[in-house]
């Protein structure tokens, strides 16, 4: 079994489709989950599923409980339903200082506040922050890292663009960027993100084995709601994060180091960083590790 903290966020669909993959993942020990920022609304909908359909006990951290608006996104609601809110969740940081150890995968699919609290966290307790690997969905491999026929048309040309879970704590960043886990930083980029679609095609190969798991079963009632809103499908972020986790295979990686530029983040080849960027993947193996029973 591979061991699994996700640090996630509900303002889009995506981070919630690898929450439901991860809890029933066969390959997988999920062993806690941070939510960004951590609302009432957000903590009893994650809770509601972890506890109500996966039957689990996971502790489940939140940055601020008092975050006054829902973020929950519309969809959440339409595809699942009302949940009762909840303060039922410890803070966020603790949580990762906590549970993350050299065994650990800490996979991060929201801005990286909750990484921030555990590193001053650790400080104040005199302790220290022990992650075994680290994959943070976001990040850009642009035509200095990337070769012009895995570029997308929309990111010719580019070396740096806005990353969201890397501008959206700027602070946070710098200390992921710093961070040094024992088997490497991961960066799964948005123009190899934007390729891997929930279109209709993988939602009739979830159908066909729905019955098998009840992530899949979960997955395919949302994308039913989803497919309403928007017909094209969903760009899967998270998910191919989560999936590279599970089998760092599916993705081809570039050595590099990441750098800021404004208020945008791009790479650059380099040597004896340990961080990598996602450039390729590829997709049989990524359907292997999404569609698992």
């Amino acid at each position: 079994m591979i061991d699994i903290i996700y640090d996630m966020e509900t303002d889009d669909p995506d981070d919630f489709l690898t929450l439901l993959l991860l809890l029933g993942h066969p390959q997988v020990n999920l062993k806690a989950i941070t939510v960004f920022p951590g609302s009432p609304q957000q903590i009893g909908f994650i809770r509601h599923a972890v506890n109500t359909w996966f039957n689990q006990d996971i502790p489940i951290g939140a940055h601020n409980l008092k975050t006054p608006k829902s973020r929950l996104s519309e969809w959440h609601t339409l595809a699942y339903g009302v949940t009762e809110p909840s303060l039922d969740a410890d803070i966020a940081g603790q949580i990762l200082l906590d549970h993350c150890d050299e065994n650990t995968i800490l996979v991060m699919g929201a801005p990286l506040t909750n990484f921030r609290t555990a590193s001053r966290l650790a400080d104040e307790q005199n302790r220290s922050l022990s992650i075994g690997k680290l994959i943070v969905q976001g990040g850009f491999a642009g035509e200095n890292v990337m070769p012009e026929h895995l570029q997308l048309e929309k990111f010719k040309g580019k070396i740096a663009v806005p990353s969201h879970n890397l501008i959206g704590d700027k602070k946070a960043t710098q200390k992921i960027l710093a961070y040094q886990p024992e088997k490497g930083k991961y960066f799964v980029s948005k123009n190899v993100c934007h390729r891997v679609i929930y279109d209709s095609k993988l939602h009739q190969l979830v159908g066909e084995k729905r019955q098998q798991s009840q992530s899949l079963d979960w997955i395919y009632k949302g994308m039913e709601t989803y497919f309403t809103i928007n017909p094209d499908g969903k760009m899967l972020h998270d998910p191919l994060a989560a999936c590279c986790a599970i089998n760092p295979d599916i993705g081809i990686w570039r050595e590099v180091e990441i750098f800021k530029d404004g208020n945008a983040y791009g790479a650059k080849l380099a040597e004896n960083t340990n961080t990598r960027i996602i450039i390729d993947y590829d997709h049989q193996k990524f359907l292997e590790a999404f569609l698992a029973v």
